[in-house]
């Protein structure tokens, strides 16, 4: 029955998204830009793996996994040298939920400005409209979370944030949501989610507007091997998760994502996953440790012989 319940949940959340006429251009795109590097690792198969803070970037759900607090940082060395930051605190009261709250911030640089005036030969040489002046343009988001569990199985999230992009010569901002549910099958340590990110106003700049980057993510994973109720037996110190997402974003075709994080004595994991129908991200690969509740972790995501590679580092503590 519990089963029953969860598609019928998942085929409304279908309707809402697929509802939408699908675009080829979306506004805000930072906000598909993320920085937690144990979801890269695993390419992004992520929606039912998020069990610290940094879950409200992916599936506000996750949070109810925090049993009392937990903190997370994050960056990403992105294409074109530009650093993307994260911040995710979360705090658990018992009988009520878990509440959160979150940012995330663009450093985008110094950009030299051109003005055609400004084309032409100064002193016998040649000037490509560059004044002399610069600017920075910028995109933030930040917002608040709650989640909670409505029974044993079912556990939901859900984040309002408000999203902000600094064009210098335009700006524009909207508020939007994001939600999220979890299903412990009950099943061998089968999970299943289901998230819905960027749902919100179309954005205006001067005089076109263009819809937000909303993307709806079922995920499935599954313990092979671990002490905890595995899928197929218990190989005491190690353990192997796999985690499966597909993604349909509004504005590009459907993907598949899978992911794979071995660990060792619940201390030391390797992380790999493959994007199949991405523009130009497939593999990533990474790593990282947890101890005590302290945990570092580090992503790689090639992005083609086109673009730079990407680089993501992640801290967090949480505590139980």
């Amino acid at each position: 029955m519990r089963i029953k319940k969860f598609i019928i949940i998942l085929l409304l959340t279908s309707s809402v998204v697929f509802g939408f006429e699908k675009v080829g251009t979306t506004s805000f795109q930072f906000l598909k830009v993320m920085t937690t590097a144990r979801a890269y690792a695993l390419a992004g198969a992520y929606t039912t793996v998020a069990n610290t803070s940094d879950a409200v970037f992916w599936n506000p759900a996750g949070l109810t996994q925090i049993k009392h607090f937990g903190v997370s940082a994050g960056y990403t060395e992105w294409i074109m040298d530009i650093g993307h930051y994260s911040f995710s605190g979360a705090y658990t009261v018992e009988g009520v939920g878990t509440f959160a709250a979150f940012a995330m911030f663009n450093d985008i640089g110094e950009i030299q400005e051109t003005q055609v005036s400004a084309l032409g030969f100064v002193n016998g040489k040649y000037n490509p409209g560059l004044t002399g002046r610069t600017f920075s343009p910028s995109s933030m988001v930040a917002g608040i979370s709650f989640a909670r569990d409505l029974n044993d199985r079912f556990t939901f999230g859900i984040n309002v944030k408000y999203a902000r992009e600094d064009l210098v010569y335009e700006s524009a901002g909207v508020i939007a949501f994001d939600g999220g549910l979890i299903y412990n099958t009950g099943f061998k340590s089968i999970i299943l989610g289901a998230t819905i990110r960027n749902f919100g106003p179309e954005v205006e700049f001067i005089d076109r507007s263009y819809p937000l980057p909303q993307t709806l993510t079922l995920g499935l994973s599954t313990m092979l091997f671990s002490r905890y109720d595995p899928l197929l037996m218990n190989l005491g110190a190690h353990s192997l998760l796999v985690t499966y997402a597909m993604e349909q974003p509004r504005d590009y075709d459907q993907q598949h994502i899978i992911g794979m994080e071995y660990g060792f004595d619940e201390m030391l994991y390797l992380r790999g996953g493959y994007r199949f129908n991405g523009d130009q991200e497939g593999l990533s690969f990474g790593g990282g440790v947890l101890f005590h509740g302290y945990k570092i972790d580090y992503a790689f995501s090639d992005f083609g012989e086109h673009l730079s590679s990407v680089h993501r580092i992640s801290l967090g503590i949480n505590v139980n």
